[in-house]
């Protein structure tokens, strides 16, 4: 359904190192910088990308956004959580773990990213 999801960020070199970090324990490559300062992560599923805004305002969260990541187990969830709070990234909403969910159990950890962008791991059981 998507192509890519861009974020913008303030820093970044900063956002890079935040999100190397944490799509790292999910498998992904470090990112690639193009020519324009722009980040890059990109898989056979689609390109995550990190920019610092073009219209030279400051880089804000989406109010009511989260961008979702998959996670091979709760292992690998609870991994990305913690590289995610190791750089820079802050923990929010109910701590790591299971949810019911209505289409079966599902494992999730939320963070935030240094630019307030808020983000979800989910790993589905069964």
């Amino acid at each position: 359904m998507f192509s890519h999801i861009m974020v913008g960020a303030n820093d970044v070199q900063q956002a890079k190192v935040f999100y190397d970090a944490i799509l790292g324990t999910l498998g992904h490559e470090p990112a690639i910088i193009d020519d324009k300062g722009r980040c890059f992560y990109i898989t056979k599923s689609g390109v995550f990308s990190i920019t610092k805004p073009i219209n030279d305002e400051p880089a804000s969260p989406a109010n009511g956004g989260t961008i979702g990541f998959s996670a091979e187990s709760p292992e690998a969830a609870d991994a990305w959580h913690a590289a995610g709070i190791a750089n820079g990234g802050t923990s929010c909403e109910d701590p790591p773990g299971m949810r019911a969910g209505n289409n079966g159990d599902i494992y999730l950890a939320y963070l935030r990213d240094p630019d307030g962008n808020k983000l979800c791991v989910v790993h589905r059981m069964g």
